[in-house]
């Protein structure tokens, strides 16, 4: 079941630029690899939900990443969710940002908390997308990895309830340049820094399970 063309080539492109995640961040991804990899071991899926404040940036864009990653390698016992410490609304430049990536979303509802649907290619399952906190549904309540994406919830969450994994892989937050010149730019850069990042924690996983 391929990708989508654009974004597996923007999976391959982003394969050939993990000489520039520096050595500490690599070790970090290799122990998520390292979960992912066990927990495909044992037969059982991997769960990754990916946390941050407001689930509104960067654990969506972590959720698709890491899902196209699975993908991309062969890993199909993976699945993969988003939240936040608290609830607000995917934010549309983040949404733009996937799509411009490679991401097929659609917005299927309106409000103050929208929902999307992502597809990733014609023949996979699509994800829904909408801000929830991390113990919301349809997240899962227990076995699954907390993969914490910035600063405030790996603070907040010292223990995440349901977790057997907790990794804190932290991300500068996009936000910081809404309403400027540099909007696009900033959203386009970690983007793909998330997908670089979390294509080498993937990677990882399948690497082991080829050795074996």
């Amino acid at each position: 079941m391929p990708l989508y063309q654009k974004l597996r080539l923007a999976c391959q492109m982003l394969e050939r630029e993990f000489d520039q995640i520096p050595q500490a961040r690599k070790a970090q991804l290799r122990e998520l690899g390292a979960y992912i990899h066990a927990k495909i071991q044992t037969g059982a899926p991997a769960r990754l939900t990916v946390i941050c404040t407001h689930n509104s940036r960067r654990s969506h864009i972590g959720q698709l990443w890491l899902k196209a990653a699975a993908v991309f390698y062969g890993l199909g016992k993976v699945e993969t969710y988003a939240g936040g410490t608290e609830a607000t609304a995917f934010n549309p430049r983040a949404v733009e940002a996937m799509r411009k990536a490679g991401f097929a979303i659609a917005k299927i509802s309106d409000g103050g908390n929208p929902r999307y649907e992502a597809r990733l290619g014609e023949d996979l399952p699509s994800q829904m997308l909408f801000s929830k906190k991390f113990s919301d549904e349809p997240n899962p309540q227990k076995g699954f990895a907390a993969v914490l994406v910035c600063s405030d919830a790996d603070e907040a969450c010292p223990f995440v309830p349901g977790a057997d994994g907790r990794f804190a892989i932290p991300y500068e937050d996009p936000k910081m340049f809404d309403g400027t010149p540099l909007e696009s730019k900033a959203y386009d850069e970690r983007c793909r820094q998330i997908g670089r990042e979390m294509l080498f924690a993937m990677s990882q996983a399948r690497a082991k399970l080829a050795v074996q």
